[in-house]
């Protein structure tokens, strides 16, 4: 039993909100069981961080609040983070464009094209100007111009610029639109830059390739719960999904610690699920809440480093896409233990000739350091005596 079922079975609060005409109403509308509907809200609150306490406050905003308009904007990308919210499981992509925000504008996702889709955009914008919330995707290409990227005939420079001017928040989702990411990597030829250095003013960024759609979601429910964006950290990150490093929950952790690691793909130490510190992961470096939420609803293991592969950084200015995927990570917080065990090192086997005949010549090193200082204690006790007129 997980933590949340754990609290929902023994919480009075949760108890007492289940049989409710509130939680009632909140069931219908995102089409769960009571208890289904529940676990989605306490996992919300679990991945903000925020006290059981909250757990009402989300249920309210969830059941009543007013959908905000989302104007979702895409330009150098891959589309990998549209394709990662529509692999949400809770709620499913249906539920979240018809019951939690009013998704008015997405050049993926919509049904219209062209002019029509882009009068739709301006119609949005102008019925909520001031409360909608801007989504980008994707790097702005800024050099030349930004003749590299144009919709409609219009540079993504200019598009940005307009649709954030009256937006309530600006969230940019995915490494690209955080900092540049992939289109960013030297030598940047288009000039890809992130939205907050084009639009000059605060954003929210929830980097990664692609991020997790529950840090979106997540941010999108604090928003709706209590009319402010989360705590963020100094690159703008909430601090909810981005305070922590990988390598503090890396379920490959205690590995690092004892000095166990994988220096080959295939090795007896990576077949064994040891720690792939020494294959380049960038957990030491990286901040992120991958091995917390894990990713697409698979169960345990479902990230890369689970998977058997090191992490990239995907999440890090700096790292990702920067830093060669198999060199060293920056150690942060730890290092690894001086003494490393070798990867494949067979356990209880007794000593080896090598380790064998190193403790034999560590032994007869100190048996000689401890005859040598016995001799010399000697020596100065003989002259401590003929200092004090006796006999030697």
């Amino acid at each position: 039993m997980s933590a949340i079922d754990f609290w929902l079975k023994t919480s009075r609060v949760a108890k007492k909100l289940e049989t409710s005409d509130e939680l009632g109403a909140a069931s219908r509308r995102f089409g769960l069981p009571r208890r289904d509907f529940m676990q989605f809200a306490a996992t919300l609150v679990a991945s903000m961080g925020l006290p059981t306490s909250a757990f009402g406050a989300v249920v309210n905003a969830l059941t009543y609040a007013k959908r905000p308009s989302v104007i979702w904007m895409q330009f150098q990308e891959c589309t990998g983070c549209t394709e990662s919210l529509l692999r949400a499981e809770h709620p499913t992509l249906d539920k979240l464009i018809l019951q939690l925000i009013s998704l008015d504008y997405h050049e993926t996702l919509a049904a219209a094209a062209g002019h029509q889709v882009e009068a739709a955009r301006r119609a949005a914008m102008e019925a909520n100007k001031g409360k909608y919330i801007l989504v980008v995707e994707g790097a702005i290409p800024v050099k030349e111009n930004g003749i590299y990227c144009k919709i409609g005939g219009r540079t993504a420079i200019d598009l940005v610029k307009e649709a954030a001017a009256d937006a309530a928040a600006v969230i940019s989702i995915g490494s690209c639109a955080s900092w540049g990411g992939m289109p960013s990597t030297s030598p940047n030829p288009t000039g890809a830059s992130s939205v907050a250095t084009v639009i000059g003013k605060p954003v929210v960024s929830i980097p990664g390739c692609p991020p997790n759609p529950y840090n979106f979601l997540s941010t999108v429910v604090h928003f709706l719960t209590f009319g402010a964006l989360p705590e963020l950290d100094a690159k703008g990150r909430p601090k909810f999904a981005y305070g922590r490093l990988i390598h503090e929950n890396c379920e490959r952790r205690a590995h690092f610690d004892a000095g166990r690691f994988a220096t080959q793909f295939g090795d007896e130490g990576h077949r064994q699920g040891w720690c792939l510190y020494k294959l380049g992961c960038k957990g030491p470096e990286t901040y992120a809440n991958c091995p917390s939420i894990l990713f697409n609803d698979c169960g345990a293991g479902a990230w890369p480093v689970g998977t058997g592969h090191p992490c990239i950084g995907c999440t890090e200015e700096g790292v990702g896409f920067t830093k060669p995927i198999h060199s060293l990570a920056q150690l942060k917080t730890v290092s690894p233990p001086t003494q490393f065990a070798r990867p494949g090192e067979e356990q209880g086997q007794g000593a080896t000739a090598v380790t064998a005949g190193a403790a034999a010549v560590l032994g007869g090193l100190a048996i000689g350091a401890g005859v040598k200082l016995a001799n010399n204690l000697g020596k100065r006790d003989d002259a401590d005596e003929k200092a004090r007129g006796g006999k030697p």
